[in-house]
């Protein structure tokens, strides 16, 4: 009994030894999470806003800057080039002024809000201007990929927007700023693209395009501003207090009513933007299950129409009844897609089953031709081979009549496969005299060669041709035309 109640004692203090040591553990994991991930203790208050504050003024040289990033960011777009891009969205001082308004806010700093507001209006401005007029008076204008990309934006676009600007405003926090990550935010957040895009947009007259980059642009700078308000404000920056107490309440209301207005369209674009890529992601798998996949349907284009909730499908050759009712019936089981028309259209004139059919008459009749030719291919060996043969009875009889004769046919075949770029040989013997008395016999070869020898390659292809046909004839001499 009493070897039980000590074995009962030990398990209850190994049990409580175990829990002490997990409660240690969580301790332990604890602080060390908190230490890890808390930078409050690293902030430097009067030297980030001085840094933002100095950033927000815009004239002189950083106009020009502007408006050469400008330019920088349009030459990329039209040319279709990633890097330039890049380029010109590290030299931007666009982001400045955003960060000036998440902070006036944050700290209800009025006359710094008013003087972000107005360089950042004035920013847009100049840079709408500045692409406007380059997209009009530059002779290329082709819609590029790069330029396309930012007319539509959707829930990435958001969400790169807000992580950026809190990694922004978290380095500008710090003592000490990290450049690389101010860089690398300007990077991925991409003010300077929308506004180059809505400048393009208005120089070739598709407001569609102004909106949408617009649109985007507005994303962006709404949601770093917003990631600037909650950060200072976690990090308990000091407000500013004015000594007339009712402007201070009024400044704090109007603080308050300005940060409460950006948010409510900040949460009401991330919803928009959110259900919108749930929308097109559900109708692209809708078009891969159902149509892309079915060996029986043709799709030769598609539209989705968002505002008017509408999809029409294009077809090539009749659809038939049962599948419109199929297409249509399954597009109920599509989230967010569920309620839009479903409008079929097709192209009779050009019908799969026709297509099939034409495709198996041209079939027999490729046959049949392949037949007709393999009969020709073997009449004209046969012809060759009698040509053949005439020719060697020909040379035949002529060695009997005459013991000098030149076997041409057989030297003309070796001569074409030794000399690459003979096109054509003829053998004469030419009568030839220097006394008027007495005449000689003189071999003559009259060569072409192929345009593409070289005149260099000709004189030495026919010296080795010279000789090897005074060889083969057995004579000493042998005269070479071209």
């Amino acid at each position: 009994m009493e070897e039980k109640l000590k074995n009962e004692e030990s398990v209850e203090q190994s049990k409580q030894a175990v829990q002490e040591d997990a409660k240690g553990l969580f301790q332990s994991s604890k602080k060390f999470l908190v230490e890890l991930l808390d930078f409050r203790h690293d902030t430097d208050q009067e030297a980030t806003i001085e840094a933002i504050k100095g950033d927000i003024a815009f004239k002189g040289a950083t106009a020009w800057i502007l408006i050469c990033s400008i330019f920088v960011a349009s030459i990329g777009l039209n040319a279709n080039s990633t890097a330039v891009v890049i380029g010109a969205m590290l030299i931007s001082p666009l982001m400045g002024p955003i960060l000036g308004i998440g902070m006036s806010i944050a700290i209800n700093d009025i006359d710094t809000l008013r003087k972000s507001l107005i360089n950042l209006a004035t920013m847009i401005v100049l840079s709408l201007l500045t692409a406007f007029l380059f997209f009009l008076l530059f002779p290329l204008k082709e819609e590029t990929s790069e330029l396309l990309g930012r007319v539509k934006p959707d829930i990435r676009d958001v969400l790169i927007a807000f992580v950026g600007g809190m990694a922004l405003i978290i380095a500008r926090t710090k003592k000490g700023t990290i450049a690389s990550v101010i860089f690398g935010v300007a990077i991925a957040t991409a003010l300077m693209p929308p506004l180059c895009t809505a400048g393009y947009g208005l120089a070739i007259g598709k407001w569609n395009y102004f909106l949408g980059a617009m649109y985007l642009f507005t994303i962006n700078t709404i949601f770093i501003a917003l990631a600037t308000f909650l950060v200072l404000k976690l990090l308990g920056f000091t407000m500013i207090r004015y000594v007339n107490s009712v402007k201070r309440k009024r400044i704090a209301r109007f603080a308050s009513l300005l940060a409460i207005l950006v948010m409510i369209p900040a949460v009401f674009t991330f919803i928009n933007v959110y259900q919108e890529s749930i929308t097109k992601a559900n109708y692209k798998k809708y078009l891969k299950e159902k149509i892309l996949s079915n060996p029986n349907l043709w799709l030769q284009r598609e539209k989705m129409e968002m505002d008017d909730k509408k999809i029409s499908l294009f077809f090539n050759g009749d659809v038939d009844d049962a599948t419109k009712s199929f297409l249509s019936n399954e597009l109920k089981n599509y989230p967010k897609i569920d309620a839009f028309a479903l409008h079929i259209n097709e192209n009779k004139a050009r019908s799969v089953d026709r297509v099939v059919d034409a495709y198996d008459r041209a079939i027999v009749a490729l046959d049949e031709k392949d037949n007709v030719i393999k009969g020709l291919h073997k009449q004209i060996e046969e012809l060759e081979g009698t040509i053949d043969q005439l020719q060697k009875r020909i040379e035949a009889d002529a060695q009997v009549r005459d013991k000098n004769a030149v076997p041409f046919n057989d030297l003309m075949k070796e001569a074409k496969i030794r000399y690459n770029g003979l096109t054509s040989i003829q053998f004469a013997k030419a009568l030839s005299t220097n006394d008027f008395i007495k005449v000689d016999t003189i071999p003559e070869l009259e060569v072409t060669w192929n345009k593409k020898v070289t005149e260099a390659d000709r004189i030495k292809k026919e010296k080795e041709l010279q000789l090897w046909m005074q060889k083969q004839l057995s004579i000493k001499k042998i005269a070479i035309k071209h």
